[in-house]
C-alpha cells in the first residue's frame, strides 16, 4: 500500500498524473467542430448579394 502524498507535496510528475486519470474523454464529439462561427469575421464563401434584386432577365417571361 502506498504513503498518501497531499498534493501540493507531490512532484509535478506525479501532479500531472493524477490530473491526467481525473480527466475524462470526449468520445466520439469533437470539439472543435461545436463552435459557431462568429457573424463578425468576414466569409468569402458566404453567397454575396450581388445585385440581384429578383429580376431575371433572359427568361421566356414574353412570349
Amino acid at each position: 500500500m502506498e504513503k498518501f502524498v497531499s498534493y501540493e507535496k507531490m512532484s509535478k510528475k506525479q501532479q500531472k498524473i493524477v490530473n491526467a486519470s481525473k480527466r475524462g474523454n470526449w468520445g466520439n464529439v469533437k470539439p472543435i467542430t461545436k463552435v459557431k462561427a462568429s457573424a463578425k469575421i468576414y466569409n468569402r464563401n458566404k453567397k454575396q448579394n450581388s445585385g440581384d434584386y429578383g429580376y431575371r432577365f433572359g427568361s421566356s417571361a414574353f412570349l
